[in-house]
């Protein structure tokens, strides 16, 4: 029974539940053992947010597959402030761009498990050529997306007019390149006169791809107001440019009714929305200077024109004044013929406009009566119908209304009754279960205290069979030196006094001579 009762205790302990915090100890150790090494990782950045303050660098990571629009997997990460100053600065001078949302990188890191902020990843390298490689591969399948759809050449089929004057800027109000456009196509030195409306739109960052895609939208429902859509951009780094290289840009520039002039302000390298433009431009100074320099040409081509007609004109005067003279003649003839005859078709116009709206005036006015008259009467039967048909829904409602009470309470009854019934077989179970318990208990209790009665006679005859008079009447005798018990012969000089107790007394000797034995 002892041996049952151990094991039922054992086995209790065995299957006792664990506290989330003893449960979150396990899994860290468990994965502190099965990931001990720094593992290379490929993933995509979800969102990326640094501590100013402290210098960490906190990571979203997740898998979408080869499906974009499927997540796999998600992951925190941190590049701790020692790390996150050298990795971010070696990663944006050779990708040519920080760490940002969108950006697949292959990089090295620790699993690690904290009991309370779970399952997390410290980034301890980060290769930038993977990064590179993917942006390579990024845009050469966005181009082939807009190859497959058309709209690289789309938007330069589109006709620019010879002379652009209503301009729809897309650009940030507080950008640099937006004021130097301003600026040098109102101070052009010939005096040439341009309309220019800004749609606001941010230029950099993740955000900007759909903010030019929504001005440029706008732009394009007012395309009658205007000739072509610029857009500007000018100075900030290279690593601010990257943006134009978005799907979203190039489509919308490729879907524009307007002919689009970019003035992003790179010389180097060459955005897939110049490439889409129907006029790509190094800077937002260079598209003012090409619209000047457009202008200029169309004004000295009509200068060139207009010399050349009024030489023409000199020479055929002569010639057709002749011509003109007799013309005039015979025009004049066929006017005056013309003008008797629509005078008198007016004549009779006149007369017959005096009658007709007299007899128009009484037909609208016996029309409106009888529409009045048709309108009164729907009305009254339209009132009758409508006051006929609410009666009949409210009987309706109620009687509706009454039977899904007395059916909820009908349901309700029920369910009393089935709680009741279940609570009466709970009870009797619990009660079934007490006195099962209580039976057990005080089985349990009673074999407890045998066993407890049992081991402590024989405790009892244990210390019964040990007293030191039980010891004296089998012939056993103490010797105590100055009231102790001694043992040894070390503990005795000559000369002492010492006690010897026996069965039925006790004897005073003094020490004469003390003699060892030999071992």
């Amino acid at each position: 029974m002892a041996q049952f009762s151990i094991r039922q205790t054992v086995k209790e302990e065995l299957h006792a539940p664990l506290s989330l915090h003893q449960l979150h100890q396990q899994i860290r150790e468990e994965l502190e053992m099965a990931f001990p090494d720094n593992y290379w990782v490929v993933a995509e950045v979800a969102q990326v947010s640094a501590d100013r303050r402290k210098g960490h660098c906190y990571l979203t990571l997740v898998d979408k597959g080869d499906d974009a629009r499927q997540m796999l997997a998600q992951a925190r990460a941190t590049i701790w402030s020692s790390r996150y100053q050298m990795l971010g600065r070696y990663f944006e001078e050779k990708t040519g761009q920080p760490l940002k949302a969108g950006l697949k990188v292959l990089f090295q890191a620790t699993v690690r498990f904290h009991e309370l902020y779970g399952l997390s990843l410290d980034i301890v390298n980060i290769d930038p050529n993977y990064t590179i490689g993917d942006l390579a591969r990024q845009r050469q399948e966005t181009l082939k997306r807009l190859e497959a759809e058309g709209l690289i050449e789309a938007n330069k089929a589109l006709e620019l007019d010879l002379v652009p004057q209503r301009l729809a800027v897309v650009s940030s109000a507080t950008a640099a390149g937006y004021q130097d456009f301003i600026h040098q196509l109102q101070n052009n030195s010939f005096g040439y006169s341009f309309h220019t409306t800004l749609f606001p739109a941010s230029v950099q960052g993740n955000e900007a791809p759909a903010s030019v895609k929504r001005a440029m939208a706008l732009a394009g429902k007012h395309k009658d107001r205007f000739d072509a859509i610029i857009i500007i951009r000018g100075g900030g780094s290279q690593t601010d440019l990257s943006c134009f290289d978005d799907y979203a840009i190039a489509a919308a520039i490729g879907h524009s009714p307007l002919p689009v002039l970019t003035g992003i302000g790179h010389e180097r390298d060459e955005s897939i929305s110049d490439l889409v433009a129907h006029t790509r431009l190094k800077t937002p100074t260079a598209v003012a200077n090409f619209l000047i320099d457009r202008y200029r040409s169309a004004e000295e081509y009509n200068e060139n024109l207009f010399d050349s007609i009024r030489m023409f004109s000199a020479q055929q005067l002569k010639v057709t004044d002749g011509l003109l003279e007799r013309v005039s003649l015979r025009i004049s003839n066929q006017t005056k013929e013309l003008l008797q005859k629509k005078k008198d078709t007016l004549g009779l116009l006149s007369r017959g406009l005096l009658l007709k709206p007299k007899n128009y005036l009484e037909l609208q006015k016996h029309h409106v009566s009888n529409l009045d008259k048709d309108i009164s009467a729907n009305t009254k039967d339209l009132l009758h119908e409508r006051r006929s048909y609410l009666q009949e829904l409210s009987v309706c409602v109620e009687g509706k209304s009454q039977r899904y009470l007395h059916m909820k309470e009908h349901e309700l009854n029920n369910l009393v009754h089935c709680i009741e019934t279940e609570a009466k077989d709970g009870l009797k179970q619990a009660q079934l279960r007490f006195t099962k318990n209580s039976d057990k208990v005080a089985f349990c209790a009673q074999k407890k205290l045998q066993n407890e009665n049992h081991r402590m006679r024989i405790l009892e005859m244990g210390i019964e069979a040990n007293n030191p008079e039980r010891l004296l009447l089998r012939g056993y005798t103490l010797t105590l030196v100055n009231g102790k018990i001694t043992k040894s012969i070390k503990n005795i000089n000559n000369g002492d006094v010492i006690e010897t107790k026996m069965q039925d007394g006790t004897l005073h000797s003094m020490v004469v001579n003390i003699e060892e034995d030999d071992k």
